[in-house]
């Protein structure tokens, strides 16, 4: 379902995937964001979504000619998911707003799991090996 803009001139139409593309995009830019995760984890494993799927980790619908914005992500290791989802919230409001030209109502941001660095799980595995000793 695309979203429709019509004005005195004609009407403007925007697919919901474009405005999830940019949506995902726009999170990934954000401090502390591993990636865009797939909006259905049934068996508690998130998968990260890669640049050309990002649209599948976001879902965007339009309510009385406001968008609703539903992001799934995953966060990296040992960063405030709050402050990062509050950031990610400022960012993709601005983007949305500044290229579709429509108020942003609500983003609500899902964080789907957490990644552990290559640089954590060394230091884990060297902290454990020291306790063995």
């Amino acid at each position: 379902m695309a979203v429709t803009l019509t004005n005195e001139l004609g009407s403007i139409r925007i697919a919901e995937e474009a405005l999830s593309a940019v949506a995902g995009y726009a999170a990934r830019e954000c401090y502390g964001i591993v990636g865009v995760a797939a909006r259905s984890v049934p068996d508690g494993i998130a998968e990260l979504l890669g640049l050309e799927n990002v649209h599948r980790g976001v879902e965007v619908r339009l309510e009385d000619d406001v968008i609703v914005v539903n992001l799934f992500v995953m966060v990296e290791y040992g960063v405030n998911i709050f402050q990062v989802a509050r950031n990610v919230m400022q960012q993709v409001k601005h983007r949305l707003e500044q290229i579709s030209g429509l108020e942003v109502g609500q983003i609500n941001v899902h964080v789907q799991g957490v990644r552990v660095g290559e640089g954590d799980r060394r230091r884990r595995h060297s902290e454990s090996s020291t306790r063995r000793v």
